[in-house]
């Protein structure tokens, strides 16, 4: 999955870009914290797993 298109799901449940991590950009809702690696393609496993953890 590419990126930017994760980005655009969480951001449309309610995240926020927060700070740049060392290797990561951390997206936050609430209490609620997520961290994106900055690559162009996100592994299908891992962004599915996002997808997943916060039903999106």
């Amino acid at each position: 999955m590419k990126r930017r298109e994760l980005i655009k799901k969480l951001e449309k449940a309610g995240f926020v870009f927060s700070r740049h991590g060392g290797n990561h950009d951390v997206y936050t809702r609430g209490d609620d914290e997520e961290m994106i690696p900055r690559h162009k393609e996100i592994n299908e496993m891992l962004a599915k797993g996002i997808i997943k953890k916060w039903n999106l």
